[in-house]
């Protein structure tokens, strides 16, 4: 892969991975399986799919080197129809499997397939910490809002009010924003896309799986049996303009019809807020716009502006990659302990170890 991660000294994400030698080539077809693709009609998986399967040859990686590990969920289907390594694990258990993978094989490219009930409600714990840990992984987490597989209950991503099966006057819970979530545990990559922008969604893959320790990637994909149209004002020609907010790297943030609307700083909460844009009297100029900085070390910006995302009326959501810094992983970390333990140790590392041995905690039992 050749995509500019833009940080000096960082390395791939598929670095220790084995490629394919000099002539060898893939297509998409490599990447499917002969399994029979089984989800509803028009659900946005398919689009998905897609994508990955388009997009796995471009890493250069070899079939026997990449594995994809799912939980439970209309979602977790996914590692049967690629023809790769996989595991359907248990419900929400996906990152803990594959932080053991991450860390015992260096020369795998992992990859986690969860959903919004599979990822933050049974598998929330395991999820925050894989981010925290920055595992050398990649999650993508499709979000419909809803409870597929179990038909139709609602889930932790679900808005206010929301009627269904399990709330049938409503649903009372705040529900989780999966960037915010992921920004709050220091996730080291955190982007959201859409499953029916083809060109956007390839794009952030490929940076996803270019970084180097968790890239979490939350894809807003539509169920059409049980919530269907949940992001239609993101998708539609008439509405889209003002309900994405674009988020792409050293460029001002502006959206909206002709980017009549931009973001800026508020001095009175810290945070950001949405502006008109312009010379006339209320408007701010162009010049003064935030510039988004994906690879600021701080994610208080990038935590700012995902809480402008809205479930409800507006359905107004930014959209790209919110961060993207360099901090060690801990499957490197873990494995250069291991090298050093085998090794052997030195000096006051030895020394370390031999009290550490022959401590005050130790007993003989005869």
């Amino acid at each position: 892969m050749t995509t500019d991660l833009g940080l000096p000294g960082l390395r791939s994400g598929t670095e220790g991975v084995p490629t394919l030698t000099e002539g060898e080539a893939q297509t998409g077809k490599d990447f499917t399986s002969d399994q029979e693709v089984r989800w509803c009609p028009g659900c946005g998986d398919y689009a998905v799919l897609k994508a990955v399967q388009g997009f796995l040859p471009d890493l250069g990686l070899r079939r026997e080197n990449i594995v994809f590990i799912s939980g439970i969920g209309c979602s977790s289907r996914f590692p049967y129809y690629l023809d790769t390594y996989g595991m359907h694990s248990i419900h929400g258990r996906a990152p803990a499997i594959a932080t053991g993978l991450a860390t015992a094989r260096e020369d795998l490219s992992v990859w986690v397939v969860t959903g919004d009930g599979d990822a933050l409600s049974i598998g929330g714990n395991h999820l925050i910490h894989a981010l925290r840990r920055n595992l050398n992984m990649t999650i993508l987490l499709f979000n419909n809002r809803i409870y597929g597989l179990t038909k139709g209950q609602y889930s932790p991503t679900s808005e206010p009010g929301k009627v269904t099966k399990s709330t049938p006057m409503g649903s009372v819970d705040q529900p989780f924003n999966p960037v915010s979530l992921a920004l709050g545990a220091e996730g080291s990559f955190v982007a959201r896309t859409i499953d029916s922008d083809r060109k956007h969604l390839t794009s952030v893959l490929s940076a996803a799986a270019d970084h180097r320790g968790t890239s979490l990637v939350e894809i807003y994909q539509n169920c059409p049996i049980f919530n269907d149209g949940a992001f239609d004002a993101i998708k539609d020609r008439d509405t889209k303009d003002e309900a994405i907010i674009p988020l792409v790297h050293g460029e001002p943030i502006r959206f909206g019809t002709d980017g009549a609307r931009g973001l800026v700083r508020d001095p009175q909460t810290g945070g950001v807020s949405i502006v008109d844009v312009g010379d006339g009297p209320g408007e701010v100029a162009a010049g003064d716009l935030l510039v988004h900085d994906a690879h600021n070390p701080d994610p208080t910006t990038a935590f700012a502006i995902s809480r402008l995302t809205d479930g409800g009326a507006l359905h107004r959501a930014p959209i790209g990659i919110f961060r993207q810094v360099e901090r060690p992983t801990y499957d490197d970390q873990a494995r250069a302990q291991v090298t050093t333990s085998r090794e052997g140790a030195t000096g006051a590392d030895a020394e370390r170890l031999a009290g550490l041995i022959a401590g005050s905690d130790t007993w003989t039992v005869v």
